[in-house]
C-alpha cells in the first residue's frame, strides 16, 4: 500500500500543475547554482558553426529550474523529460520500447526484472553509462523512498544488484505488473552522470551539474530568462535535427502569443500554454500551422454513488443522456477537446474495449427519472420526490477557465430536464478537501494521462482516501469492483488482465459511475519552416527531438 497522505499530495499537486504547464516556480539557492555550474568541462558542445546552425526558440511560462532528475518543484518536467533517458520507454498504443535497456527479462513469479543495458553508452562528460551508475540513481531515489512513493513500483521495490557492468537486476516485494510502465516516466526514474551527484550522493539536496545521457546539453542558462540547448553530438542514438534549442521564459499566455506573431518565437507547444481562443484565432489566421493531439487524458465528473439522488442508477444513467458533450466542447473549447465517451480514451492500453456510448437525449433522461420516483408537478420546473425537490451541488475549480463555463452549460443542460443544479467554484485545496472526504454530487476530475493509465486510474479507485473509492460505495458490487482493480496490478497473465480491465471499465460504464466530458491534449501552432512535428505518446515527453527547420 502506498504512503496515501504523501501520494495524494503528490498526484493533486503534479498532475493538476502539469495541466496548468508547469510546476511552483519556488527554488533553492543550491539547486539553482547547480544548474549554473554548466561549462565546456561538463558537455559536449556541437561543431556547427554560428552560419550553419538551426536553432529553435521556443516559450515556457516558467524557469526550467535545476534539471535535478530527481526532484519535483521547481524542475519543469518538460525539460526533464526532454533533457534525461529512461530505462525503458513508452511508445504509440502503449507500447513500451527500449532506451538505456536494449531488453528486459521477468522472472515467472514476476518479481525479478533484469534489465540488459544499452552498451558504449556516454555521458555528456565522458564517462560511461554503466550499471554501476544506474545503481548509484536509484540508491539516492530509493533513499528517499517517501518523497516518490506515489509511484507504485518505488515501494515495491525490495533489492537492487549490479550484475555486470550491462546488467541490472531489480526485486520486488510482491508482484506488481505496471513496473515496467512505471520505468518510463519522467521523474524520478531517470540517470544522472555520477560526477553530477552532490558529495553526500544524496539528490535531494541538489546537484552540481545535469549530466545526461541525452540528446541536448545544456550548454547556456539565465534563470527566469532562458535556456540554450545544444545538440550532444556525440549522442548513442538519433541525433536531433536542429543544432540549438532556446527556451524562452513568458508567463502570460497573450505575450506568448505576440512573441510568435512577431517571430521571437518559433513554436507554442503543450498543454493550458495559450488559451483555446487564442489557438483557434491563430489557427484560422492562415499563417501557421497547428496540430492537436491525440487523447493525452480524460476531463470527467465524478458521481457519488453513496447518497443522495446519484445513489439511484437510473438518476446515474439520466445524467448521462442530459449533458451535451459536443456542445461543451465545441462552445467552450471551440472544439479543440474531442468529447469523451468513456473514462479512459481507447487509444490506452487496455481501454479499447468496445464499450457503447451513452447518447445526448433529452427524452431518455427524462423517462429515467420518472421511473427513479422523481416526477415534475404540474406548473413547475424542477422535478419532486416525497415533496423534496432535485436539487444537487457541482463542484469545479474556480478559477479553472474551462471547468467553470463548462459548469454553467451543465447546470442548463439539467435543468431542462427538471434537475436545480447548485455551482460551488473553490480554490484548489479547498476542492481536493471536498474530493477527499467525498462531499459532494457531482465533482470536476481529470485522469493522469500517459505512461500512468490505466494502473494509476483503478488505483486510486480502490485505495481508500482519494474520494474516488468513498463516492463508490453506492454501487452493489463495489466490493467486487475494487478486489478486481487490486488483482489486476498484481496478474501477469496478459489474457487475465485484459479480462479484468474489461470487466473494470464495463462495470464502471454501466453503472455510471463517472459522467467522461473530454479528452485533453496538447496543441502546438508554428510557422510553416518548422517541420517534423510528431506528439510522442507519452504526456510529459517532447517533440523537439523530431523538428526540423527549414527556410
Amino acid at each position: 500500500m502506498l504512503h496515501k497522505g504523501l501520494r495524494t499530495f503528490i498526484i493533486f499537486s503534479i498532475i493538476f500543475t502539469i495541466i496548468l504547464a508547469g510546476c511552483s516556480s519556488n527554488s533553492s539557492n543550491k539547486e539553482s547554482n547547480a544548474a549554473s555550474s554548466v561549462n565546456a568541462s561538463d558537455t559536449a558542445a556541437p561543431a556547427n558553426t554560428a552560419a550553419e546552425e538551426k536553432t529553435l526558440t521556443i516559450s515556457w511560462p516558467k524557469d526550467i529550474g535545476p534539471l535535478n532528475p530527481h526532484q519535483y518543484a521547481p524542475n519543469e518536467f518538460f525539460a526533464q523529460g526532454m533533457y534525461y533517458e529512461p530505462l525503458i520507454d513508452y511508445g504509440e498504443g502503449g507500447k513500451l520500447v527500449p532506451k538505456l535497456a536494449e531488453s528486459w527479462d521477468v522472472s515467472e513469479d514476476g518479481k525479478t526484472y533484469t534489465f540488459h543495458l544499452r552498451k558504449n553508452v556516454k555521458f555528456t562528460d565522458g564517462s560511461d553509462f554503466t550499471a554501476e551508475v544506474v545503481k548509484k540513481n536509484f540508491d539516492t531515489i530509493l533513499a528517499n523512498r517517501d518523497m516518490h512513493s506515489w509511484l507504485g513500483v518505488i515501494s515495491q521495490i525490495e533489492n537492487t544488484e549490479v550484475v555486470d557492468a550491462n546488467t541490472f537486476k531489480i526485486t520486488l516485494k510482491s508482484q506488481y505488473y505496471p513496473a515496467l510502465q512505471e520505468f518510463a516516466v519522467v521523474r524520478p526514474l531517470r540517470f544522472l552522470g555520477a560526477a553530477g551527484f552532490p558529495d553526500d550522493g544524496n539528490t535531494a539536496n541538489g546537484i552540481k551539474s545535469p549530466i545526461t545521457t541525452g540528446p541536448w546539453v545544456l550548454s547556456e542558462y539565465k534563470k527566469d530568462e532562458e535556456a540554450v540547448f545544444t545538440r550532444n553530438d556525440n549522442y548513442w542514438g538519433t541525433k536531433p535535427n536542429i543544432d540549438k534549442l532556446i527556451v524562452k521564459v513568458i508567463p502570460d499566455p497573450e505575450a506568448r502569443v505576440l512573441a510568435l506573431e512577431k517571430g521571437d518565437i518559433d513554436l507554442i507547444y503543450g498543454e493550458g500554454v495559450i488559451s483555446l481562443d487564442a489557438f483557434v484565432n491563430l489557427r484560422d489566421s492562415g499563417k501557421f500551422e497547428t496540430a492537436v493531439s491525440d487523447p493525452l487524458a480524460s476531463r470527467a465528473i465524478i458521481v457519488n454513488t453513496t447518497k443522495g439522488p446519484f445513489a439511484d442508477l437510473n438518476v446515474r444513467l439520466a445524467l448521462q443522456h442530459a449533458v451535451n458533450k459536443q456542445a461543451l466542447v465545441d462552445g467552450v473549447t471551440n472544439g479543440v477537446e474531442k468529447a469523451a465517451d468513456t473514462i479512459i480514451a481507447p487509444n490506452f492500453p487496455y481501454a479499447n474495449v468496445g464499450l457503447k456510448p451513452y447518447d445526448y437525449n433529452l427524452e431518455t433522461a427524462k423517462s429515467l427519472l420518472d421511473q427513479a420516483g422523481w416526477k415534475l408537478p404540474e406548473g413547475k420546473s424542477i422535478r419532486e420526490k416525497n415533496g423534496q425537490p432535485l436539487e444537487i451541488e457541482l463542484v469545479y475549480m474556480g478559477d479553472d477557465e474551462v471547468e467553470k463555463p463548462m459548469a454553467t452549460a451543465i447546470q442548463s443542460d439539467l435543468k431542462q430536464i427538471g434537475i436545480n443544479v447548485k455551482l460551488t467554484g473553490l480554490e484548489r485545496q479547498l476542492r481536493n478537501k471536498r474530493m477527499e472526504a467525498a462531499d459532494s454530487d457531482l465533482l470536476f476530475w481529470s485522469t493522469y494521462g500517459a505512461p500512468y493509465d490505466p494502473h494509476n486510474f483503478v488505483s486510486t479507485n480502490y485505495e481508500p482516501g482519494y474520494g474516488i473509492f468513498e463516492a463508490q460505495q453506492g454501487l452493489p458490487m463495489a466490493n467486487e469492483l475494487h478486489q478486481q482493480m487490486k488483482d489486476v496490478l498484481l496478474t501477469t497473465d496478459e489474457a487475465k488482465r485484459q479480462e479484468l480491465y474489461t470487466s473494470i471499465f464495463t462495470t464502471l460504464h454501466d453503472q455510471a459511475v463517472y459522467l467522461p466530458i473530454s479528452y485533453l491534449t496538447s496543441i502546438a501552432v508554428y510557422p510553416k519552416y518548422v517541420t517534423g512535428l510528431k506528439f510522442p505518446a507519452h504526456r510529459d515527453e517532447t517533440p523537439f527531438d523530431t523538428l526540423d527547420i527549414q527556410k
